[in-house]
């Protein structure tokens, strides 16, 4: 018997089963990288013969993809294997297909490792049938390795005539519960989702037709365009084809210590802060991974990136990035070209900043909360809620040279129509950022000065009334205080604008909370934790009504004599002052207001009768 013709059944030197088990439950994400993997050796094998026969046109090599519905074959012209190297590494897992001695220097041309790559076909086919012809070693025999699920191989030489040409076949015989990743349509769509952007020729023949091209052009940022603006169109549209929305505009990227080159897309609509979209990373043309959302810092959350690198480390999975210096390095990288974009639109595009900043105005807050350089460059042309409509920064200094800010959305709302007729500039500091930033204006404007807004200083524009009025409603606002007495709120008597306005509620969250503190250590006097209360107890700011001598209402209301209407009176009024505050109502308050309301109904009615 030839040397030819003998074949031995031989075992993995590994419990394949639970290798599979490994490689399905833990490791990857889906049945469907088996393609990838197969995908990746062709490449790797591709790399080594180019290395052996370093004046080979690129396009000399390829791939070839076959699927008929009964079987899926990967066919290379790579640099394939002896029967020793089919011994070597298709039988000991954690071997490279890449020469031992030769592995420190030549990592770098490499995307994975052929063995376990290989075994990852078990999750779709219980054999792999391998035809294999070295380059390396002239006249070399084909050498044939069928494995088997139950973790037997056999591996012969067959005669010169069973391949002529270097290179690798790798022929699956798909399980019946797994044909739903191995139907024809579906190899080719895997195809070009991990390949699209490979460097090698590869096509896919169904057996119906000519072979079609997987990767017919390299990418877009790889090509040669007629005119800059053509690139970028090229560009953009290769970022929607991906992504499937219109870039408001693309970022190129290109770090060349590390081989990177692509694109970040701007997105057109705003996305909640700190929602970390995933990116698309190719590494050496092949798809790693399409959720790589550690590529950019957290603050980039305005764009998302299809980038492809050589020197980025996948995980042993190959569907993510290794955490390590490069990667660091990459991120800090790619965040300086994203403030570069940053300062050219501020520059010379001021259009497509007024449309970045309206969609992502929160993105470059928290940027510029850590960025020195993005404040003094945006914080002029960001917007924010002020007294005089939504502004930027810029628009608001010039026509207030003091610049007051609220703690809260809910402080705003109180007292925005108050100063804004009294002729004060105040900003909404209560979402996030905004209040930091509005403080650190005068780096950028030296000429204005900012202020948080205390109740004294709304309070010191409001006019008083004089003495005569003061003494005629003294009745009333003693009643009123009285009746108001149970919310802690102080009564005064005022004019301001806008006469509208019946009156206002002066009440901040830090008031309450000082009050409700100061109310549980009433209630929880003696003990251990009334003690604790006492000790920390101080005089609890009151909530002041601020009554609008200038309204109507107020002025017919100031003039009652019967005490328990003018205790209504001042109820209605509390509730639709804390109403308009637009803070939450505490269940006391909702009460008062239901009970004001109807007692006032009751009132008129008598009235009426």
């Amino acid at each position: 018997m030839t040397q030819h013709d003998t074949a031995a059944d031989r075992t993995f030197q590994v419990d394949l089963r639970g290798l599979v088990d490994l490689l399905s439950h833990h490791l990857y994400s889906s049945p469907r990288v088996y393609l990838r993997e197969l995908l990746q050796n062709a490449v790797d094998a591709l790399t080594a013969r180019h290395a052996l026969q370093p004046g080979a046109s690129a396009s000399e090599f390829g791939i070839r993809l076959y699927a008929d519905g009964s079987s899926v074959r990967v066919e290379d012209d790579g640099v394939g294997l002896t029967e020793a190297d089919v011994h070597t590494f298709l039988a000991t897992i954690g071997r490279s297909s890449k020469r031992a001695e030769k592995i420190a220097e030549q990592r770098a041309d490499y995307i994975g490792q052929f063995g376990i790559g290989l075994l990852s076909c078990f999750l779709v086919a219980d054999e792999i049938h391998v035809l294999s012809r070295s380059a390396r070693t002239p006249g070399a025999p084909a050498v044939e390795w069928r494995g088997r699920g139950d973790g037997s191989y056999t591996v012969r030489t067959l005669p010169a005539s069973a391949r002529t040409r270097p290179g690798t076949t790798v022929t699956l015989t798909p399980r019946p519960d797994a044909r739903e990743w191995t139907r024809p349509d579906q190899v080719r769509s895997l195809a070009g989702h991990f390949g699209s952007l490979l460097r090698h020729p590869v096509t896919f023949d169904d057996g119906r037709g000519d072979p079609v091209p997987v990767n017919p052009e390299p990418a877009p940022w790889a090509r040669t365009h007629p005119t800059p603006g053509a690139r970028n169109r090229a560009l953009a549209a290769y970022g929607e084809q991906v992504f499937g929305f219109t870039p408001l505009d693309t970022i190129e990227l290109d770090l060349p210590a590390v081989g990177l080159k692509g694109i970040a897309c701007v997105l057109p609509e705003a996305v909640p802060a700190g929602r970390r979209h995933g990116h698309r990373v190719h590494v050496k043309g092949m798809l790693l991974s399409e959720q790589a959302a550690e590529i950019l810092p957290e603050w980039a959350f305005f764009v998302r990136c299809v980038v492809d690198a050589e020197s980025l480390r996948p995980t042993a999975s190959r569907e993510a990035l290794y955490e390590d210096d490069t990667l660091a390095a990459v991120r800090d990288a790619l965040a300086e070209r994203l403030r570069a974009w940053l300062a050219r639109t501020a520059a010379s595009a001021p259009e497509l900043l007024g449309r970045f900043l309206q969609v992502h105005h929160l993105a470059v807050k928290s940027l510029a909360v850590h960025d020195d350089e993005i404040l003094r460059m945006l914080l002029p042309w960001l917007p924010f809620e002020t007294t005089d409509g939504h502004a930027t920064l810029d628009e608001f200094a010039r026509s207030h040279r003091t610049v007051l800010v609220t703690s809260s959305v809910e402080e705003f709302r109180q007292v925005a129509a108050i100063a804004s007729a009294a002729g004060l500039g105040v900003v909404n500091g209560g979402y996030t950022y905004d209040r930091e930033l509005v403080h650190r204006l005068p780096e950028i404007r030296p000429e204005v000065t900012v202020a948080d807004l205390d109740p004294a200083t709304l309070t010191a524009h409001l006019d008083p009334v004089d003495r005569e009025t003061e003494l005629a409603a003294a009745s009333y606002l003693a009643q009123a205080r009285d009746a108001l007495a149970v919310f802690d709120c102080d009564v005064a008597l005022r004019t301001f604008q806008p006469a509208a306005a019946p009156a206002l509620l002066i009440d901040s969250r830090e008031a309450r909370h000082e009050r409700t503190r100061s109310q549980l250590a009433r209630e929880q006097e003696g003990g251990l934790w009334g003690d604790i209360l006492g000790h920390l107890r101080q005089e609890a700011p009151r909530a002041q009504l601020i009554l609008n001598q200038l309204n109507p209402l107020v002025r017919t209301a100031v003039t009652i004599d019967e005490p328990e209407l003018a205790r209504t009176s001042a109820e209605a009024l509390y509730g639709q002052a804390a109403m308009l505050s637009r803070r939450p109502l505490r269940p006391a308050e909702s009460s008062l207001i239901n009970r004001s309301f109807l007692d006032l109904l009751a009132h008129a009615l008598r009235k009426d009768s």
